[in-house]
């Protein structure tokens, strides 16, 4: 893998190669062949050159060691029941891989050299069994170094994102998610993995997400109160950071959703609707507490609004993007790269605004599904100039989205529901003929229900609301 290991990982490697192994008695056992044992015995606790010479001039060789071919089975399988070899052979695989590049491009004359590894990932569910570990630590430099993109790679590689996930989502341990983490990093080596990574994205995506929510403050799934700027940063993290989110861990988050946005084109939009990523990283990047986690956050923003700007510039518009940036501007920055991404961003952002207007702003608020207390929400002159436009925006939009907003409890953030009876009340007293319309949606029936509701400002904005039905039908009759 490209990155140095986390020290657990490392560990445990160092202390498989120290342990002494028995090999002339495997060997007289049958665990192992002669043959096979010369092999081990020529790259085994030599110097890395030596080791590298000798596994070049016999790719072949050391390709039958490891995965076998017809009739000769491969050193795993003939140990199979030997725990501590197999844990010895993963580790010097492990070690090959790393030293000599050509060996993972070798093993591919095997047509799928992935059926004498994967079987081992799911070997135990003991968590304390080191070989599943081990074995995703093989399987992610066999892939990274050997960048295949063959059928067998893309059947494989899903499984071996399911293990992965397993270590991020249902681990308290934070070493066993940073392994994971950086085994996700070296695997995003080309387009077609980083599709499969999106692919499966309830797995590998959103609990990276919940980390970066911890690091954000934000707890559960709601991002309402990032939008309502109530987010609490507690004790216990790093340097501004919440939720004791360590830095290695946060930097190695953030560097495999930055090498997902170079697919940002596919799958920004996404990202944005189903995570909140616009909204989320904003708060990050005011936290952010060193250059390297601030360069990968300005950077993956950068990719996403490059390619998705009708949709994603308003969201950061919204997300108050733009007067943060001139903050970050303010720190003492120095690398060239994050310097870079900054000023582009600010041209984008300044770009926009120039050309945008409050119509586009008040849409791009509705679509983002959540509703602050912004400008236009009170401007009389607005409502007049707009209501209509808004009534017909896209055959109704618009409305149809506020009665999604609506049909939301909104328990953690009432407003929302408050500024959403201010707004079909401005519509209904601007166009009263399509009132209509807004009662087909639910909208006057939910706004009645909202009369109940416990906040007492939600009541008072639900029969202001009310009252301009109320008003036409009086005057109707």
């Amino acid at each position: 893998m490209s990155l140095d290991p986390p020290p657990y990982l490392g560990s445990l490697q160092n202390n498989i190669r120290q342990r002494p192994i028995p090999w002339d008695g495997a060997a007289r056992a049958g665990t192992i062949t002669e043959a096979q044992l010369a092999k081990i015995r020529a790259v085994d606790k030599v110097k890395r050159e030596q080791r590298k010479q000798v596994v070049e001039g016999d790719l072949d060789g050391y390709r039958i060691l490891f995965v076998g071919e017809p009739g000769i089975p491969g050193v795993l399988e003939s140990a199979s029941k030997r725990s501590d070899v197999v844990q010895y052979i993963l580790v010097l695989l492990s070690d090959l891989l790393e030293g000599v590049p050509a060996l993972a491009k070798a093993l591919f004359k095997d047509a799928n050299p992935y059926q004498h590894f994967l079987p081992l990932l799911a070997r135990s569910n003991n968590s304390e069994d080191p070989i599943p570990l081990l074995t995703s630590t093989v399987l992610t430099i066999l892939m990274a170094n050997s960048r295949d993109e063959s059928a067998a790679t893309e059947n494989a590689l899903p499984l071996l994102l399911t293990y992965l996930c397993g270590l991020v989502k249902n681990s308290n341990d934070a070493g066993l998610q940073d392994i994971a983490v950086m085994e996700y990093s070296s695997l995003l080596y080309g387009q077609s993995s980083r599709r499969l990574f999106w692919k499966q994205r309830s797995e590998t995506v959103a609990p990276l997400i919940e980390i970066l929510r911890k690091a954000a403050g934000v707890g559960g799934e709601s991002s309402a109160s990032l939008w309502s700027g109530n987010t609490t940063t507690r004790s216990g993290g790093f340097e501004g950071i919440s939720g004791g989110v360590g830095l290695q861990l946060l930097y190695h988050v953030l560097l495999v959703l930055w090498q997902l946005s170079f697919e940002a084109e596919d799958v920004g939009d996404d990202l944005n609707d189903e995570y909140d990523i616009i909204l989320l990283y904003t708060q990050l990047l005011r936290l952010s507490p060193k250059e390297k986690t601030t360069r990968l956050l300005l950077s993956t923003l950068y990719n996403l609004l490059e390619a998705n700007p009708s949709t994603l510039l308003p969201t950061a518009v919204l997300a108050r993007l733009p007067g943060l940036l001139q903050n970050v501007g303010g720190r003492h920055l120095t690398d060239p790269d994050l310097l870079e991404d900054l000023e582009k961003l600010k041209e984008m952002l300044e770009e926009y605004q120039k050309t945008k207007t409050t119509f586009d702003e008040y849409v791009a608020e509705v679509q983002s599904g959540h509703l602050r207390w912004s400008p236009p929400h009170r401007h009389e002159v607005f409502w007049v100039e707009n209501s209509r436009k808004i009534l017909e925006f896209e055959n109704g939009e618009i409305p149809r989205k506020l009665a999604d907003i609506m049909k939301k409890p909104w328990e953690n953030d009432k407003a929302v529901l408050a500024i959403a009876c201010n707004d079909i009340g401005y519509l209904v007293k601007e166009v009263p003929e399509k009132r209509y319309q807004l009662e087909k949606l639910g909208l006057k029936a939910r706004i009645m229900e909202l009369m109940q509701d416990s906040d007492e400002t939600v009541r008072w904005e639900s029969l202001r609301a009310l009252g301009g039905w109320l008003k036409y039908s009086f005057e109707n009759n």
